[in-house]
């Protein structure tokens, strides 16, 4: 079949490998229909998150019909249309059961290399790394899902890819950094990053009862898709003191939430930011978190700040006196998408949100170094790329 390979920084290759195979009973294998480029795939494709091997297959956000089945699979059968999750769980352990499933204690078979970074491990995710358990992920023909009675949601036949693709990942990711801030009627949300994630923030900010969105970018097609599609107030870092204006939006109180959908390599201006490139560049420094001390710092007193945004390890300057001196609340993690998938599926039926509205281009698989490389540039108005093996 055919896969999009990291070989290196900055060098993703679409090769032919193995198809996948069954090698648990409870594994299914998906043919994939559509599968997209990730914010965090950029990671990957930057080169700044460890123990990346050259020939991994990437891609966590897929979804497609199940052609086989190991005999212990009960709930999926041959011919289901369904949405994998990226975190793959096991349902059964002491932390599947509280529903956290990105932190299953039974999936990540490198618990040991997660544990040495992080102190204990996290669960596996597909196409992210050998710190989550080198798993071949779904930007290719063909890909195996282990416990395929835990995460694979089974879709309606009458709604389109586009419209279900992303509960796989970013539409939960977003609704669970709002549900993160513990919203209340009348507050005020703001969220860094107008990116993929950011945007479905933004959504579910409302869908959860916020007053106003403020939302923090500088690309301009991203802050005009913030306006029209997610109805938010928008300010450009470029042109702004965030820390000011926010303040001067709210009263001097500042936002009553923020939410760092960017994460590790956040941009900026000035001299901290500088300092974070040469660190990073470097290696000195994982995390650039440019985002995280402007949320940190913005938050009203007593405030929450929820960090969707993905960070690999290491950050420097993050304001801790700030959050203990203020009251701050911080809540994060990676999405625990099988707790989400299905009343999300149930908003995109009630047409309380439309995922598909963010895809800005859809592309064949071939094209995924093409793809990586528009996206990571924001060229030709790239927001969300979706790729559709076998075209």
């Amino acid at each position: 079949m055919k896969a999009t390979c990291w070989n290196g920084p900055r060098d993703v290759r679409v090769e032919n490998v193995p198809d996948p195979t069954i090698l648990n009973p409870g594994d299914a294998i998906v043919k994939i229909t559509s599968t997209a480029i990730c914010g965090s795939d950029l990671h990957l494709y930057n080169g700044f998150v460890p123990t990346m091997e050259q020939g991994d297959i990437l891609g966590h956000e897929f979804m497609g019909e199940v052609v086989e089945t190991g005999p212990n699979v009960k709930r999926l059968k041959v011919g289901d249309r369904v949405v994998v999750p990226f975190p793959i769980s096991c349902g059964r352990c002491f932390f599947c059961e509280q529903k956290l499933f990105s932190v299953c204690e039974n999936s990540n078979p490198n618990a040991h290399l997660a544990e040495k970074m992080w102190g204990h491990a996290t669960g596996g995710i597909f196409g992210y790394s050998h710190l989550t358990g080198g798993y071949a992920g779904g930007q290719a023909e063909y890909a195996r899902v282990p416990y395929a009675d835990i995460g694979p949601l089974v879709v309606p036949p009458d709604l389109s890819d586009e419209k279900v693709l992303f509960l796989s990942d970013i539409l939960p990711t977003g609704y669970m950094a709002a549900e993160c801030c513990d919203i209340k009627p009348g507050d005020v949300v703001a969220v860094w990053g107008c990116g993929p994630v950011g945007q479905f923030a933004m959504q579910s900010a409302y869908l959860q009862g916020a007053e106003r969105v403020i939302a923090i970018d500088h690309y301009p097609d991203r802050l005009e898709m913030a306006r029209t599609l997610s109805k938010a107030e928008t300010l450009n870092f470029d042109e702004v003191d965030v820390i000011d204006a926010l303040r001067q939006m709210t009263g001097g109180r500042g936002p009553d939430a923020c939410i760092d959908a960017v994460g590790m390599e956040a941009h900026g201006a000035g001299i901290t930011y500088a300092y974070d490139r040469i660190k990073q560049a470097m290696r000195m420094e994982s995390d650039r978190p440019t985002a995280l001390r402007e949320a940190i710092l913005s938050c009203r007193n007593g405030g929450v700040v929820s960090v969707p945004g993905v960070y690999g390890g290491f950050s420097d300057k993050i304001p801790f006196g700030s959050v203990m001196n203020r009251s701050l609340t911080i809540r994060t993690g990676q999405c625990h998408v099988q707790r989400y998938m299905q009343p999300l599926l149930e908003r995109i039926v009630n047409g309380d949100i439309d995922p598909s509205a963010i895809i800005t281009h859809h592309m064949d698989l071939d094209d995924a170094p093409q793809a990586y490389e528009m996206f990571k540039h924001k060229q030709d108005h790239c927001i969300k790329v979706v790729m559709h093996p076998g075209h």
